[in-house]
């Protein structure tokens, strides 16, 4: 008798599962286990040098044989901080970073004179005296190849994801300054986006690292730093 019980329990639950009427072990650890996507912007909070270390989002550039915690720094002479290594950057039209779509550069990318005309994600700022900007391309501008939107997840407070189509204008040049490269490499200092975020006051950081590969700047590392608040898609 508690062999036919067990067998006929066994069915019962088999035949339930599907409609969902019954909880598979693990199922609901699985669920909560999953990295979650962030659908909404990544608002920027400017950046800011107030202070010893810069705040909010900035950009620095590594020389080739360089580190990221310890340089040696390019310096930007326009830069309006202390250490000239930190290039401030001010949010764009759309307040920062849109998690999974894309937003490309204008038509034309460039002014007369070779300064970067984006102004979505970031406003165009001054480096070495020409203004570069960023954006995000389903063909990554320099290399041709076909790039997915920014995606980054969230799982126990700890952001991953992967930015290939960043990239970079300036002086009538565009620079992938994505993690991971569009071909899917991950050359030099390039590390892989990370950071933290506030499921209460949503508050983040995110960083990565991207090596320049080809043109004037070939084997120089880009750094980024994106600080602010997610704002949720309604």
């Amino acid at each position: 008798m508690v062999y036919r019980a067990i067998i006929r329990l066994a069915v019962a639950t088999i035949a339930l599962a599907p409609f969902g009427l019954i909880a598979m072990p693990g199922a609901a650890d699985a669920a909560a286990s999953a990295a979650k996507v962030l659908k909404g912007t990544f608002r920027f909070t400017a950046g800011s040098c107030v202070g010893a270390s810069p705040s909010g989002t900035y950009f620095r550039m590594i020389y080739p044989g360089g580190t990221i915690t310890a340089g040696k720094f390019f310096n930007n002479p326009d830069s309006t901080c202390t250490d000239q290594s930190y290039t401030l950057v001010t949010p764009g039209a759309s307040g920062g970073l849109i998690n999974g779509k894309y937003q490309p550069d204008p038509i034309p990318a460039f002014s007369s004179t070779g300064g970067a005309l984006a102004n979505t994600i970031i406003k165009p700022q001054v480096f070495t005296a020409i203004d570069f900007s960023v954006s995000t391309n389903p063909t990554d501008p320099q290399t041709g190849l076909h790039v997915p939107p920014p995606l980054i997840k969230l799982k126990g407070g700890r952001l991953s994801g992967q930015v290939e189509s960043w990239n970079a204008d300036w002086n009538n040049l565009h620079f992938n300054q994505g993690s991971p490269k569009p071909d899917g490499s991950t050359p030099g200092l390039t590390q892989p986006a990370s950071g933290t975020y506030n499921t209460k006051t949503r508050a983040f950081v995110l960083t990565w690292a991207s090596q320049v590969v080809g043109g004037p700047f070939n084997g120089f590392t880009g750094y980024w730093h994106l600080q602010g608040t997610f704002k949720p898609a309604k």
